[in-house]
């Protein structure tokens, strides 16, 4: 009998350790894939193998990117684009959500429907709406435009994340701030703030991350090539009139690059900040 247990024990372990090699490698081959496909001579998908690294070897790809292409204007952009919008949802969600948190007015809990309610219509919704105010205010065509509408669409979930996050933060803390004379936004800046570090670098992260890559609402905003963002760019190296697969994945994994170091300093500043928590009600 411990023998038959043992045996369908072993059989269990074996079809999960099968079931998970497999999906393991459904999803680590289209990575690999794309990482060989920058480095394969071949130009276009249909030329290439479907074992990776299974076409040699090159960097002819990055050298086309780096000095043929306005890769660098691309990512300039896109790197301004994700900091901006990153900085001004931080700063306009955190600030709003310490005023919810902490203030008693009117109309508070119908404003924070509202910002609910806003939140449930998917952004395509409002895209003619946003190209006409666009439009009217001189908004196309530009980064700060394209800034405008990421800000717009993170400050209603955002602000109600980090207002339920400082509602858990002790108002002691507060009250103790105040008796020596601190000022409200003194209070917010020097103790909300540090407090609140690991809800606010998740935001900063996800509002980074969010128009990295984004391609609906650049192609809809910008117009000019010199304004082009990453997603545009490496698009216009798939299109209809081009199969340049390994330009496209070579520019994918240069990109991938710097995010990830990012992601990775900003995880280890967040790791460290939940390890260093305040009193909570």
């Amino acid at each position: 009998m411990k023998n038959r247990y043992q045996t369908l024990e072993a059989l269990n372990k074996g079809v999960i350790y099968i079931i998970f090699t497999l999906i393991s490698f459904l999803v680590f081959y289209p990575l690999v894939y794309t990482v060989s496909a920058a480095f394969s001579p071949q130009n276009g998908i249909a030329g290439l193998s479907i074992i990776p690294f299974g076409d040699g070897f090159t960097v002819k790809h990055f050298t086309y990117l780096f000095t043929q292409t306005e890769y660098w204007n691309w990512f300039k952009n896109t790197l301004i684009i994700s900091l901006w919008t990153a900085l001004l949802t931080v700063i306009i969600s955190s600030l709003s959500a310490y005023v919810f948190s902490r203030f008693h007015f009117a109309f508070k809990k119908s404003l924070l429907v509202s910002l609910l309610i806003l939140q449930i219509f998917p952004s395509f919704v409002g895209m003619i709406a946003i190209y006409v105010i666009l439009l009217r205010i001189g908004g196309l065509d530009t980064l700060w435009g394209l800034v405008l509408v990421y800000v717009a669409g993170n400050i209603p979930y955002n602000t109600w994340m980090v207002k339920s996050y400082m509602d858990t933060v002790s108002k002691n803390l507060d009250e103790a701030a105040r008796i020596d004379g601190a000022s409200h936004f003194r209070i917010y800046s020097t103790i909300i703030l540090p407090v609140t570090r690991p809800i606010i670098t998740f935001l900063a992260i996800s509002s980074f991350t969010g128009p990295w890559m984004d391609f609906i609402f650049p192609k809809m905003v910008l117009r000019s090539p010199a304004k082009q963002t990453l997603a545009l760019g490496l698009f216009s190296f798939v299109s209809d009139k081009k199969n340049e697969f390994t330009n496209f994945a070579a520019g994918a994994l240069v990109i991938a690059i710097p995010f990830v170091i990012f992601f990775l300093l900003t995880q280890k500043a967040m790791i460290k900040s939940l390890g260093g928590g305040a009193v909570k009600e």
